[in-house]
């Protein structure tokens, strides 16, 4: 899918809660509304989305979703647009996990999601070492 990426990393000893508040302020710092879902074994959501009105009227329902699963030694990050889902602190990751998270986009959407997710992946592969 168009806008879907996926990092491996192994042997870095990261501190995934740390990980996910870098992301998280990463994205809040470049002016995205974000949530994120309760830490757990199975692995945590964040999404983030840009606000304004403009943006509300036409993609209301998407965000950039990001998934962080694994262990210290051992993660997952993937990347993607996806639905942006109400009350995703409270959710199972689980629920998640197994679902389809993540949406098709059509062009425009991959285009800016592919801007973000070069950006970020960038930072996060410098954070991680």
């Amino acid at each position: 899918m168009l806008g879907d990426k996926t990092e491996h990393f192994q042997g870095k000893a990261t501190d995934l809660g740390k990980l996910q508040a870098h992301i998280e302020k990463y994205l809040t710092d470049d002016g995205f509304k974000v949530q994120s879902s309760a830490a757990s074994d199975k692995g945590t959501v964040i999404q983030a989305k840009k606000e304004g009105f403009l943006r509300d009227v036409v993609d209301a329902d998407r965000a950039f979703t990001i998934t962080i699963t694994g262990d210290p030694a051992d993660f997952t990050v993937r990347f993607g647009v996806g639905k942006w889902l109400q009350h995703l602190g409270v959710a199972a990751i689980e629920t998640f996990l197994v679902s389809d998270l993540f949406l098709v986009v059509d062009i425009a959407d991959s285009a800016w999601s592919l801007e973000v997710e070069d950006k970020i992946i960038a930072d996060l592969k410098k954070f991680v070492g």
